[in-house]
């Protein structure tokens, strides 16, 4: 069936051969290339060396990704064969879960006949050879996910320099199983399902889907998986294993692509027993040219060789195509550090410098302070409205005067609080002439009762401005958090010590309206002349009119009780009345001075807080030894501080020495990416 093809044993142009011997016959067979190597260009070659150099520099950990070859499957389809087949090396085996976490096999063509092995993980590089792969991967396992049957996505990397393999970096990541057996997890399936998709979804990575020749593509769930993350298949391979066991319609299977495999297929034939890497190659060589079935396939899709070469061509294409990306993301990444790395404060090497920095801190956050407290300037804090001061204190200001002027509620019968007070203020003289003392007796009650208002208003201002205050000392102090705490509890000091002032002086405005009636508000005669004008009526309603009415309505006061006056003398009602107009309209004249005084005084306040108190108390605070010597301090990093500019450092070095190595091969490769 296969007579119209050609076939040959060597698949492709060979860089390296080697001779097969039957340990049988001990006779030598034919010349055939070694497992694994492929043909190399001028172009190939220094684009593996890059990335492979940038592996080396670990820029991954910059968030930068590589393009990388995942290699996923379902339990069981063959992906330690293909892998051992790839590399040359034998890998763990065994019944389910061989693969507990990331193996990220480096493999690189040697020119040494002696291969070089070694693991690295958890900081450690522990050198072995071929006879002892097996063991040591298994022992790094344990130590990295446990001794049981548990994953973890903490990475092993295997690294193989040996003659014949080919320059390829490869994840292999474990087998999907739905159902956990022999002591693993229950959730088993969601650990290596988010593990997987955590490996597939970048765009660099390219899926080596391995799947089963003995299964229904359609059914494997790496496919699904696979699928999830590459809709179109453009970043997918698959190598279909044990292609012996199943061959009949695999020709239609891989020709047929139901599952959308955009890279296309290899078909390759798994190691059996003790077959040597030698012997599996010649009996695959030998499964696919002779085969009644398998040999229909093209020679171009079959054979471990032929799977190499094509990986190390889709890893150069896409390595090429992602290498501008790359680029940029190196340059933008070292921007940044440098930036932040700018932005930290410098070391201090005398007093005299840590007093500057602390001089530039206070001056920065007392300019702040101007810009918010008195300017009313919110540019710097455009999104927090908290920080909008003049506004918020606009606000508080609006809110205590509407609070203030609020009429209160009524707790006696109309002018029974004013003929108490005339009754025990009475004196011997005439009878229509209102004591002054009366006056300023209902004067008294009417402060005392609002006495409270003022200070909750005030203290509620300055603990309002000891958070602002907080925020930019904070924001100022940040790269200093070694005196930070100091220059926040000065800060807490000084509007604690302001505060106790304002109260003070708020309650010298409040007792001062209690000492004398005086205004030269020309609107307090306007009220008062409009408000006596109905007392006549009022009297009348009360003492004279026939009908006797229980109400009277009474502009400003609105529908009054009346019945209850009718026992009073006409004169001390007449007093009474006069004394609730005048009382009226002075009060309200009252309640506005204590609003304004209250406003200038807080203007005051604030602009003599940031002007001079404000910059005297830090510095004092950071200069008195008892306090513990903040200046001092400062020369002192922080550990977070010098452990940020450590790492940006590292990263620094680590980008620069990543740009450097990838500025040589970017023109180089501007355009093989497409060919």
């Amino acid at each position: 069936m296969g007579g119209s093809k050609k076939h040959v044993v060597t698949r492709t142009t060979p860089s390296l051969a080697i001779v097969a011997t039957n340990p049988h016959d001990n006779k030598d067979v034919v010349p055939i290339e070694a497992p694994i190597v492929s043909s190399y260009n001028d172009r190939i070659r220094p684009l593996l060396d890059t990335v492979d150099r940038l592996r080396n520099l670990n820029v991954m950990r910059e968030g930068i990704q590589l393009p990388t070859i995942v290699v996923v499957g379902d339990q069981s389809s063959g992906k330690s064969s293909v892998l051992e087949s790839l590399a040359g090396i034998s890998l763990p085996r065994g019944q389910g879960i061989c693969t507990r976490v990331p193996l990220v096999m480096r493999l690189q063509r040697s020119s040494s006949l002696e291969p070089e092995i070694w693991l690295e993980y958890s900081d450690k590089v522990v050198p072995t050879d071929e006879e002892h792969i097996t063991e040591a991967i298994c022992a790094a396992t344990d130590v990295i996910a446990g001794s049981g049957k548990g994953v973890s996505d903490a990475p092993l990397t295997l690294h193989v320099k040996k003659a014949g393999v080919p320059d390829l970096t490869m994840v292999d990541l474990p087998g999907i199983t739905r159902v956990p057996v022999n002591g693993q997890p229950e959730n088993i399936y969601e650990q290596i399902s988010s593990m997987i998709m955590k490996y597939i979804e970048p765009q660099e990575s390219i899926i080596l889907n391995v799947l089963s020749a003995t299964v229904d593509f359609t059914t494997c769930e790496s496919i699904r998986m696979s699928r999830q993350v590459d809709k179109t298949g453009e970043r997918t391979l698959a190598v279909v294993t044990k292609a012996d066991m199943a061959p009949e319609g695999l020709l239609q299977k891989v020709t047929a692509d139901d599952v959308s495999i955009g890279l296309g297929y290899v078909c390759v034939r798994n190691r059996i027993g003790e077959e040597t890497y030698e012997e599996a190659r010649l009996q695959e060589e030998l499964l696919f040219r002779t085969h009644p079935m398998l040999s229909l396939i093209d020679d171009d899709i079959v054979g471990i060789p032929v799977l190499a070469q094509k990986l190390m061509l889709i890893q150069a294409t896409m390595i090429s195509r992602c290498l501008p990306e790359i680029v940029r993301k190196i340059n933008h990444k070292m921007e940044t550090a440098v930036l932040e790395l700018n932005k930290l404060p410098m070391v201090m090497a005398s007093t005299g410098e840590a007093l500057m920095a602390l001089m530039d801190i206070i001056g920065s956050a007392k300019e702040s302070l101007l810009r918010i407290l008195v300017q009313g300037d919110f540019s710097e804090f455009p999104d927090d409205q908290n920080m909008h001061c003049t506004a918020r204190l606009a606000d508080m200001l609006s809110q205590f005067s509407d609070n203030l002027q609020a009429k209160p509620k009524v707790v006696s019968e109309f002018l029974m609080d004013e003929i108490k007070i005339l009754d025990e203020c009475k004196c011997v003289g005439l009878p229509n002439f209102i004591p002054r003392s009366a006056f300023l007796a209902i004067l008294s009650q009417h402060v005392d009762n609002i006495h409270d208002k003022p200070v909750e208003f005030i203290r509620k201002i300055w603990n309002y401005i000891e958070v602002v205050l907080s925020s930019v000392i904070t924001k100022y102090s940040e790269n200093f958090p070694q005196i930070q705490s100091a220059i926040k509890r000065a800060g807490r000091n000084l509007i604690t010590k302001i505060k106790e002032q304002s109260v003070e002086r708020v309650m010298e405005i409040v007792e001062m309206e209690k000492l004398t009636d005086y205004t030269c508000n020309p609107e307090y005669m306007t009220s008062w002349t409009q408000k006596t004008a109905e007392q006549q009526k009022f009297i009348h309603a009360v003492l004279y009119d026939g009908n006797k009415p229980e109400f009277f309505s009474l502009n400003g006061f609105g529908i009054v009780p009346i019945s209850h006056l009718r026992k009073y003398h006409a004169h001390l009602l007449q007093q009474a009345f006069d004394m609730k107009m005048r009382i009226t309209s002075y009060w309200t004249i009252v309640l506005r001075r204590i609003v304004d005084s209250l406003a200038l005084y807080l203007q005051l306040s604030v602009k003599y807080l940031v002007n001079s108190q404000f910059q005297k108390e830090i510095v004092a605070e950071m200069v008195d030894p008892r306090a513990g010597g903040g200046v001092e301090r400062m020369l002192e990093e922080s550990p977070s501080v010098a452990s940020k500019r450590e790492k940006l450092k590292n990263s620094i070095k680590l980008l620069k020495e990543s740009k450097d190595a990838v500025a040589a091969i970017v023109d180089q490769s501007s355009g093989y990416g497409d060919r």
